[in-house]
């Protein structure tokens, strides 16, 4: 009791002297913030739920809920702060920001917003991401940025001619409290092809992008548009007064924070599993799903499934990412969770969650010829185009709890593993290690096993599985602050993840074959899913 009570005076004193980290992260289901002190200890966080909307056929958020998500988690960090340590948060040494990777977001000189936000969820740019593919030789998916960029200029939108500023959810944010337009360089490498080498934007490709006869048209070149490029350490400004108030409503903030440079949900994904060396992956499991692959050699070549991106300090990485995970398993669990409540016995989420996930080790390995698409958007690695969540038996499917349960997990997984088979296969690209994190693992064991069944590996989950993304970005905000000058991945290793608490499960053998039939079953009925399409959206 007393070495806690003396911890915590430590950590009151770290608060009151400014010697904290802030971490804020914008993902597909939850705003987040997480308070963390110089070891990057965990000190107070705060979550803020909200959801996208499907507008005129456009998945998007509203940017006035953004500062109502950041504000509601703030004001409850300041409480727990308070509550906890008797100190009031005044001043923050340094704060990230992190959000969905891609998308498009522009804004005129004014500031005005142009067009509602699009997010990575949106399957509406395929022509211009095919152009670009074959004229960078390099593959451009859907949601990358430069790809809504020019699909709005072959559509003709009159909006692009005002363009002054093009970026993304996190750089939004961070020039709303900074003024400062700039972007990590794993964000910034879903906007648009990064050269390692020089740390920016591939300057050929640039000039490739600017000579397109419909590009040549616009009164702007492309880097007078897109953020400046930095890497992990970097200052990427300071907190402005106009800044302290968009995040602390009462006015206490003191402005001056360092920023960091804000970064991609992947990016801080890596950082939270400690994924940034070479021949190094992470998995990261929400709404999407994606697998981050650090290289060790360049890809031989160019994969429509495939994205390159980086690491947050540059390194290339190969990312396959699936659109859908998660929804439609949580849309199944809220029905349960509403007859659970209908019969007298409601349980909390996490009960809920527990309780199903766990029904589900009592499965058949294949699901019982169940099968489930969790597609509650188009798919590009199975050429899904529009979303139709789709549950499929057939007569003699054993249909009951276990095996429902067990299709759903195996649902979220299989397009993740359709594009890693391309990686692993085609490529022989190798990992010493990767690291699964995100809700899902909070319970434990049952998720992580139909993961490692799915993909054929070895799955390793940390103990901050479940913190991901908001602690990563406050994680690279004390590296900004504190640490700069030391290489990131020696960071990690040395200050944040020296004594890691870490589980690895093995692929089960009956579970891989069982996985494998499942697999062998689901690309099949694609064209069942595919067809759903016909089925009229009532939205």
């Amino acid at each position: 009791m007393a070495e806690n009570r003396q911890d915590e005076e430590s950590q009151a004193a770290e608060i009151r002297a400014g010697q904290t980290a802030l971490g804020i992260e914008l993902g597909s289901t939850n705003i987040k913030a997480v308070l963390v002190g110089k070891d990057c200890r965990t000190l107070a966080s705060a979550s803020y739920g909200w959801e996208n909307q499907l507008e005129d056929g456009i998945w998007t958020y509203d940017l006035e809920q953004v500062w109502a998500g950041i504000q509601t988690c703030f004001t409850d960090i300041k409480a727990q702060v308070s509550a906890q340590y008797h100190a009031p948060l005044k001043e923050i040494g340094s704060i990230g920001v992190s959000a969905m990777m891609h998308g498009y977001l522009p804004f005129a000189s004014d500031g005005r917003q142009l067009v509602s936000f699009r997010t990575w969820r949106n399957n509406i740019t395929g022509e211009a991401a095919d152009v670009l593919t074959d004229v960078f030789s390099f593959n451009i998916p859907q949601r990358w940025s430069v790809a809504h960029l020019y699909q709005a200029i072959l559509n003709g939108e009159p909006s692009v001619r005002e363009i002054d500023y093009l970026t993304t959810l996190a750089g939004y944010v961070h020039w709303k409290l900074s003024g400062e337009r700039v972007l990590g360089i794993g964000d910034a490498s879903g906007m648009f092809p990064i050269d390692e080498q020089s740390g920016t934007y591939d300057a050929a490709r640039v000039r490739q992008f600017d000579a397109l006869p419909r590009v040549k048209e616009q009164p702007w070149n492309l880097l007078d548009i897109l953020p400046r490029v930095l890497r992990a350490g970097e200052a990427a400004g300071h907190l402005t007064e106009q800044g302290a108030h968009l995040l602390d409503l009462s006015g206490q903030l003191e402005p001056g924070a360092l920023m960091a440079p804000p970064e991609g949900d992947a990016g801080t994904g890596m950082v939270s599993t400690n994924a940034v060396r070479k021949r190094t992956g992470n998995i990261s499991v929400g709404t999407s799903a994606f697998s981050m692959n650090v290289l060790d050699a360049p890809l031989r070549r160019v994969h429509r499934d495939i994205d390159v991106v980086t690491t947050p300090s540059g390194a290339p990485v190969a990312m396959v990412h699936a659109n859908n995970c998660t929804s439609d398993l949580n849309a199944w669990v809220k029905l349960f969770g509403e007859f659970a409540a209908a019969i007298g016995h409601p349980l909390d989420g996490g009960a809920l969650y527990g309780t199903l996930l766990g029904a589900s080790q009592q499965a058949d390995a294949d699901a019982g010829g169940l099968l489930n698409y969790s597609c509650l958007s188009g798919e590009n690695i199975t050429e899904v185009e529009s979303g139709r969540p789709l549950f499929v038996r057939t007569p003699h499917s054993r249909m009951n709890l276990a095996n429902f349960m067990r299709t759903q997990l195996y649902g979220c997984f299989a397009p993740l593993k359709i594009g890693m088979d391309i990686l692993v296969e085609e490529e022989g690209v190798e990992t010493d290690v990767i690291i699964a994190q995100g809700g899902l693992f909070k319970t434990p064991v049952v998720a992580q096993q139909a993961l490692a069944d799915c993909l054929g590996l070895p799955i390793s989950v940390m103990k901050t599985a479940g913190e991901g993304g908001p602690w990563g970005m406050a994680v690279l905000a004390v590296y900004a602050k504190w640490h700069a000058d030391e290489d990131l991945a020696d960071f990690l290793d040395t200050t944040v993840f020296s004594d890691p608490e870490c589980v690895t499960l093995e692929p089960a053998e009956a579970g891989r074959r069982g996985a494998q039939a499942y697999l062998e079953a689901y690309r099949k009925g694609l064209a069942v899913e595919r067809g759903a399409a016909v089925i009229p959206d009532y939205a």
